[in-house]
């Protein structure tokens, strides 16, 4: 089922984050939002089939309310019982950035770390709406302390809603694409503009994220989904073939990988892949995703670490007899699934950490979304005695051929 390759014929991992025909005419919707506001926000969402003529953009706290309210207990518990779990991590990670005051010559320096006043926050509304993102993306926000955090999801759900409710957020916007994405970094009518934009979205969203850039800031340029088992011959081939067809149904594109030192545990993978498509639901993206994997038999587990940490996966599990210590020689990887028992699947649906995760080797450079992404350090600096370093910052000046700095430093002797 997954084609095999040898370490060496390995693809480059690294992709554009989106074509140029799309970025082109994500480019259009971009401008035509920022110069003509709610009408082209509402033009472009009506011909897509985000919204209906005359539908709100924005549903606000009491309609978010209204649909918690309305869903079972049972839904309303998991969705909390999920938040507080994303909520726990996300304040455990904030409580780990302090606040900076040291001495520096002729006085003291540090900084403050603040949070943003206003997040946007994007779940998909496509094939598959992910109430679940909204949670990991709001609940994030809210954990680092932004005052003002809204969601944008096309087309929700009743539960995309409730979860919107459930995270605090201010307000929902009823659309998405490219032009959801310009209106919440321009603003549009009833959608106010952003001072960060995070989440998950296609190929549109993830175009327009890039071209907004600068005017805010983002996450990330995320792209399919991967996931890379490392598995050696002791690991569960239909525990492996599970975990791939897991990322294999979320779209044709994603990517399912199997890095393994045996052989017989890559064809053993093959036949479980096999039985599990026949009976699964989602059987026809699942194939062509899989179809599009691969799997790489190596000699010894260095070999194998070295194949995934030039791949550089969103998503890693380390299914061997050592995990700890595979795990501590990877380098490269969006989110870490160490042993059996850590499916990627629990990461993806709020055990704590962040499910929206670098692609594209972009993991080599860049984290998951977490509370840094919400937060600005912003340095400070007091000078009771600054003679000795005014003389220097006069000199370096001279040297750059710029006096008026010199003259000011100077000012300070």
């Amino acid at each position: 089922m997954l084609r095999r390759l040898r370490a060496e014929a390995l693809p480059d991992a690294r992709r554009d984050p989106v074509d140029p025909e799309t970025l082109t005419a994500a480019a259009a919707i971009v401008r035509d939002v920022a110069a003509g506001g709610e009408a082209a926000l509402r033009a472009h969402a009506t011909r897509l089939g985000d919204l209906a003529p005359g539908a709100p953009l924005v549903l606000g706290p009491d309609a978010l309310q209204a649909a918690r309210d309305a869903l079972p207990d049972a839904q309303v518990a998991l969705l909390e019982r999920t938040a507080e779990r994303i909520r726990a991590f996300a304040l455990a990670q904030r409580a780990c950035l302090a606040p900076l005051d040291t001495a520096v010559p002729g006085g003291r320096a540090g900084h403050t770390v603040a949070p943003v006043q206003r997040a946007g926050c994007y779940a998909p509304g496509g094939r598959y709406p992910l109430p679940s993102s909204v949670l990991m993306t709001a609940v994030t926000a809210r954990a680092a302390g932004v005052p003002e955090v809204w969601v944008m999801s096309p087309r929700p759900t009743p539960v995309t809603l409730a979860a919107a409710a459930v995270a605090g957020a201010d307000g929902l916007v009823t659309v998405g694409g490219a032009h959801g994405i310009a209106a919440f970094a321009h603003g549009a009518g009833p959608v106010p503009a952003v001072d960060v934009i995070v989440g998950p979205g296609n190929r549109w969203v993830t175009a327009a994220k890039q071209l907004v850039t600068g005017r805010v800031g983002i996450d990330m340029l995320a792209g399919p989904s991967e996931l890379v088992v490392l598995a050696d011959g002791g690991a569960d081939p239909d525990v492996v073939a599970a975990d791939l067809l897991a990322q294999a149904e979320h779209d044709p594109d994603a990517r399912p990988i199997l890095v393994t030192t045996s052989p017989d545990l890559a064809d053993a993978v093959d036949r479980a892949l096999g039985a599990q498509l026949a009976t699964l639901p989602t059987a026809d993206t699942a194939r062509l995703a899989v179809a599009e994997g691969f799997c790489v038999v190596c000699d010894d587990l260095p070999a194998a670490r070295a194949v995934c940490d030039r791949l550089a996966p969103e998503h890693l599990e380390v299914l061997t007899a050592d995990p700890d210590d595979d795990a501590r020689h990877l380098q490269h990887y969006g989110g870490l699934f160490v042993g059996a028992g850590a499916a990627e699947v629990l990461g993806d649906y709020g055990v704590g950490p962040n499910h929206v995760l670098p692609t594209g080797s972009t993991a080599r450079f860049t984290g998951g979304l977490s509370v840094l992404h919400f937060l600005r350090v912003r340095t400070w600096l007091r000078m009771d005695a600054p003679a000795d370093v005014a003389a220097d910052a006069a000199a370096l000046a001279r040297l750059e051929g710029l006096e008026a700095h010199a003259r000011s430093a100077e000012r300070r002797r």
